[in-house]
């Protein structure tokens, strides 16, 4: 099995919390049917409006939701009823990819099936430092930002992918795509982000470290940080009915 991240811009004339609702309604089915599996949607709906001061931007516009899915392989000759399938929903989409590492499993506020997952998503694309090779960056993010990520935030899940290589045209050159879980009053509160409410010593640490470790390896011309609403539908494809012979 392989992992794809796929960024979706909506149509001309539908407003992106449209565009996310309409998502929600049927996509995860669509894809299912079309062979994908285990499909998470990451939505920029009206929930996440608070968030707003914490989004960083690259990308003009920037993606207006985000699907994540597995296939039995990504190439080409097997994707394109889904490749399809997006074009038809969206003005544009971008897909790569993606090597998933776990690092902290939602098992505080388990999600349910096609539900909205408790709190909000932080969704990261975001791009190595252009003075760094691959390889030390990966050391540095791999290696000890990863730790200090699990540290300083109240983040109750974080899940790192790598990617691998564009399987879009136009995919813009992003390096990896991150998804970290928060409680609600993350979305205004630094200290709640930070792990750290009512204890301003502690914020001040966890903020500095966190910004040290991100400065050293992130590009932050090239980085796209979007508040979401996080959906799952796990499970395995769409059973197929046999063709007529």
């Amino acid at each position: 099995m392989e992992k794809i991240v796929a960024a979706l811009w909506a149509p001309a004339g539908q407003s992106r919390a449209e565009f996310g609702r309409a998502c929600v309604a049927s996509l995860p089915q669509r894809l299912q049917t079309a062979g994908a599996a285990h499909i998470r949607l990451n939505i920029r709906d009206e929930v996440v409006d608070p968030a707003a001061p914490l989004v960083q931007q690259w990308q003009q516009p920037q993606p207006d939701a985000i699907a994540q899915f597995w296939m039995p392989s990504a190439n080409d000759r097997f994707r394109g009823e889904i490749d399809t399938l997006l074009a038809a929903k969206t003005a544009r989409v971008a897909c790569w990819l993606v090597s998933e590492s776990t690092i902290i499993a939602n098992r505080v506020h388990p999600p349910a099936p096609a539900t909205r997952t408790y709190g909000w998503s932080q969704a990261t694309l975001l791009t190595f430092r252009p003075d760094m090779t691959r390889e030390a960056a990966l050391t540095h993010w791999l290696g000890h930002h990863t730790q200090v990520a699990i540290d300083t935030q109240a983040n109750f899940e974080y899940v790192q992918n790598l990617i691998v290589r564009p399987l879009t045209p136009d995919a813009p050159a992003y390096d990896a795509f991150i998804e970290e879980c928060f409680p609600p009053d993350a979305m205004t509160s630094q200290p709640a982000f930070f792990d750290a409410t009512g204890d301003q010593g502690r914020f001040e640490r966890n903020l500095k470290a966190m910004m040290d470790s991100c400065v050293a390896f992130i590009d932050f011309t090239r980085l796209d940080v979007m508040p979401s609403s996080q959906y799952n539908w796990p499970g395995s494809p769409v059973a197929r009915q046999p063709q007529d012979s």
